[in-house]
């Protein structure tokens, strides 16, 4: 086998066992998961695992570094808007995180289980948020410069923003609904997230 054939081989089964965890957290979630339930699920021997990753947290890291890699390719998609003093930018930005959990919310619910048990991985998570929420540091430059007045300063504002918008996805995206409770469709949740962050930054409607 050639070093090219090798190397091809190896990508293949990494993509494969972080393919697998994905699917697996769906259906057990990430605590309950064992590195033999994700070498079983993606069909490769156990020891093949540790070719690739150390423990089962390395191989959240890994997808948490393809989470960012999605991010940033998602951030720099035709229609990106950035000033905040236009509803449409939050629109924009809050359409873009409720797909993007809902695409990756396995792997979203998995990072949050993970975070909650191990200190180190708290830290790398929070570090991963941290630099997510800040690249919309400069779209409120817009509304300061506007002379709207932020409900903190510009860390604690984002910080607030990014909390709201991650739980609400998590709690209709991922868990039932309450009883009694309506599911909201995409468009609702959309819409009433714009409303409520655009309102917390301008202290207006729209």
């Amino acid at each position: 086998m050639t070093a090219t054939s090798r190397r091809d081989k190896a990508a293949e089964t990494e993509t494969a066992l972080k393919d697998a965890a994905k699917r697996v957290f769906a259906a057990k979630g990430y605590l309950n998961t064992k590195i033999t339930d994700i070498t079983t699920e993606a069909g490769r021997a156990a020891g093949s695992f540790y070719n690739h990753f150390a423990s089962k947290e390395e191989l959240l890291i890994a997808l948490l570094a393809d989470l960012s890699a999605a991010s940033d390719e998602q951030a720099t998609s035709d229609g990106h808007l950035s000033d905040f003093t236009d509803p449409a930018a939050v629109r924009w930005h809050v359409r873009q995180y409720w797909d993007f959990y809902r695409a990756n919310a396995p792997t979203m619910v998995a990072l949050r289980q993970a975070a909650m048990v191990n200190e180190d991985f708290a830290a790398t998570y929070a570090s991963f948020g941290a630099t997510e929420a800040m690249d919309v540091e400069g779209h409120l430059e817009y509304v300061t410069a506007a002379g709207y007045r932020l409900p903190a300063n510009t860390q604690l504002t984002i910080a607030m923003m990014y909390q709201l918008i991650d739980n609400f996805a998590q709690m209709w995206l991922v868990t039932p609904p309450p009883a009694g409770w309506n599911q909201p469709s995409d468009e609702e949740a959309i819409e009433a997230l714009t409303r409520f962050v655009y309102r917390g930054f301008t202290g207006r409607d729209f």
